[in-house]
């Protein structure tokens, strides 16, 4: 029987069986760069519209800026609920998918969206009730509070929508469907771009329009992902299908756990970065080195999303390969991942350290103090920064595969074992110094400790 938009079963059943022989049977390079293509367009775009919201923002002020790079943190959260449900039931079905069990894949697609969306709800109340403690928290000074406050309210109440978007976007990718998951990702980003210059110029919102302009777009990239699960070939979303059980959650906790622990860090290690940066900054300039700071992990994002797309074009191959018990496709699959991931960084650290100062007066050029020490943080971070290649697409390997230990411990190593000892440790000795290159340190520890992981999987 036919769904409202809809397919039939005989029509799911031909994609998928012509989904698995691609999956299975295409050269592994080709394959990788068609899953990743997708990706990568729609992470670009991503960090592209947050590069814009950036920039609208830095020219109202240092203060707006600041207030919106302390909000960050709060989107990490957003961000570490969406992947866990997203990467843990996405894992469990592209490896089911892989085994041709399609009705656990339905079952686990329902449970981790639905999941995912019951959170955020709960999230956004919360959120609302306590906003101004919860800007105060993740490091906002009193002339920063009312523009991180502005700024997170509409970001609250499109919560539950960005949560489980990003459960979608990643269920849809892991079955193998990138393309459709750029299209709803890549579509609420666009639309952003354009809502923010209404919004923030043309009717004079400020930090609230840019606020309202990702609410509005989110919705509509959750809409559109929400209809792409029902195309053909697509695990369907349904909630007769919503499984809440302890072995449901174990399988998801399982494949989704490095995702939460990996952006509980960026989280919290967010908030120690806007706090060390106005701890230690020279009075009067608070604002200027916390939106320094925010403005780096802007550019930085937007780069790193490269990899991530290159990283997630990986993960389905090794999901259905994986499952299939291709292992020699997996190897494969993720040695020619890791090398077009090091090659890509090396390029663009080089030109992001050329052009520093050029960068960050894009975003904010009337503030000398923050040029000055957006351009040294910027710098920093171009060292170390061809070495997370490794670190990522193993990661992403071992998390694929279900190896939750070591995929946690891999996770937690750039924003947790390392980033925040580093960020204790270095300022006390030399100061505002010892912050800017705290990410640079934790950057070049974490490849060290995934390196021998990695020469073990490939020995085996």
């Amino acid at each position: 029987m036919k769904h409202i938009f809809g397919s039939t079963r005989e029509e799911d059943e031909q994609q998928r069986s012509a989904r698995y022989v691609m999956m299975t049977e295409s050269p592994v390079r080709q394959l990788v760069m068609k899953m990743a293509v997708p990706t990568i367009i729609s992470m670009m775009v991503t960090a592209l519209y947050n590069i814009i919201d950036a920039f609208f923002v830095g020219h109202i002020s240092t203060e707006a800026t600041a207030g919106v790079g302390v909000s960050f943190a709060y989107m990490t959260f957003i961000n570490a609920v969406g992947f866990f449900f997203g990467h843990g039931s996405g894992n469990y079905i592209s490896t089911a998918l892989g085994a041709k069990r399609y009705g656990e894949a339905e079952k686990m697609a329902a449970t981790g969206f639905l999941s995912s969306m019951g959170i955020g709800t709960i999230a956004a109340i919360i959120g609302l009730f306590f906003l101004s403690p919860l800007s105060r928290m993740m490091g906002a000074t009193p002339d920063i509070v009312p523009y991180s406050n502005d700024y997170l309210t509409f970001i609250l109440i499109g919560t539950p929508f960005m949560m489980s978007s990003l459960t979608l976007n990643n269920q849809l990718r892991l079955q193998g469907n990138a393309r459709y998951a750029m299209v709803g990702i890549a579509t609420g980003a666009v639309l952003n771009i354009i809502l923010d210059a209404l919004l923030i110029y043309v009717l004079d919102m400020g930090v609230t329009g840019a606020s309202l302009a990702t609410c509005i777009s989110q919705m509509v990239g959750w809409l559109i992902l929400l209809l792409g699960t029902e195309k053909s070939g697509n695990v369907h979303i349904r909630f007769r299908n919503f499984t809440p059980t302890l072995r449901s959650y174990i399988d998801i906790f399982n494949g989704g756990m490095p995702s939460l622990c990996r952006h509980v860090f960026v989280c919290i290690s967010t908030i120690m970065l806007n706090r060390y940066a106005a701890f230690y900054a020279v009075p009067g300039t608070e604002a200027s080195a916390i939106a320094a700071f925010a403005i780096v992990s802007r550019i930085m994002m937007f780069a790193f999303s490269i990899i991530l797309g290159v990283g997630q074009g990986f993960q389905p191959v090794c999901g259905f390969n994986h499952g299939a018990g291709l292992h020699e496709r997996v190897r494969k699959s993720y040695i020619f991942t890791t090398k077009l991931a090091t090659v890509i960084l090396i390029v663009m650290s080089i030109a992001f350290a050329i052009f520093a100062p050029d960068l960050i007066r894009f975003f904010r050029s009337e503030d000398a103090e923050l040029v000055r020490i957006g351009t040294r943080v910027l710098r920093w971070q171009c060292i170390s920064f061809p070495l997370i290649g490794l670190s990522t697409v193993t990661n992403m390997m071992y998390q694929t595969t279900r190896k939750t230990f070591i995929a946690t411990l891999l996770s937690m190593g750039r924003q947790g074992i390392f980033f925040i000892p580093t960020i204790m440790i270095l300022p006390l000795f030399i100061g505002l110094q010892g912050v800017e290159m705290t990410q640079a340190v934790a950057d070049a520890m974490t490849f060290l400790l995934t390196l021998p992981f990695a020469v073990k999987e490939m020995r085996k």
